[in-house]
């Protein structure tokens, strides 16, 4: 699996725990969501360009959940379950183990997400575990928080853009599926 295709797994989101994790099952603070996902990451001078898009269902919370990622038509590209201190990470039949969700994204797209916080974010809303600034109105409806900044301008039709301008600048955009 190509180093693009892992990128758009850990934008939404994000990973572990061990081969014999059980199915999740869904709680009302762990509501899944699902929709399309894109990941850019700026080039470095060591290293290219990348970029990946899929849909995807994201289901749990920070400390213990999965990630599905899929093409357009419905193909599995890869699956990401995590609980506790371990992610593990499922493509093209293998299994790779990592301590976290920030190691697991950090080997990926040479870049660390914040993923705990992109649970809060995909819901349109800052996480509760940093400070964040509302953006000054009407630019985008949004805040900054942990160096990035959230764009929740077009919310309300299911997009959330999230920006990192620190280079290599990362963009993750996605476009939540509405019930």
């Amino acid at each position: 699996m190509s180093r693009r295709a892992l990128a758009t797994l850990l934008a939404g989101a994000l990973l572990s725990a061990c081969t014999t994790l059980q199915p999740l099952a869904p709680t009302a603070s762990s509501e899944s969501l699902s929709g399309r996902m894109s990941v850019k990451v700026d080039a470095t001078p060591s290293t290219p360009a990348r970029s990946v898009s899929a849909s995807f269902e994201l289901q749990g919370t920070p400390q213990d959940g999965r990630l599905d990622l899929s093409t357009p038509l419905g193909t599995t590209i890869a699956q990401a379950r995590w609980s506790g201190r371990k992610a593990l990470l499922t493509t093209g039949g293998e299994q790779r183990s990592y301590p976290d969700l920030d190691a697991l994204t950090q080997e990926m797209l040479g870049e660390s997400l914040p993923i705990v916080a992109l649970f809060d974010w995909l819901r349109g809303r800052a996480w509760t575990g940093a400070p964040s600034r509302a953006t000054v109105p009407p630019a985008d409806a949004g805040f900054q928080q942990l160096g990035w900044d959230v764009n929740l301008a077009r919310f309300d039709e299911g997009w959330v853009v999230a920006q990192r301008a620190q280079a290599p600048a990362v963009v993750v955009r996605a476009r939540i599926d509405r019930p």
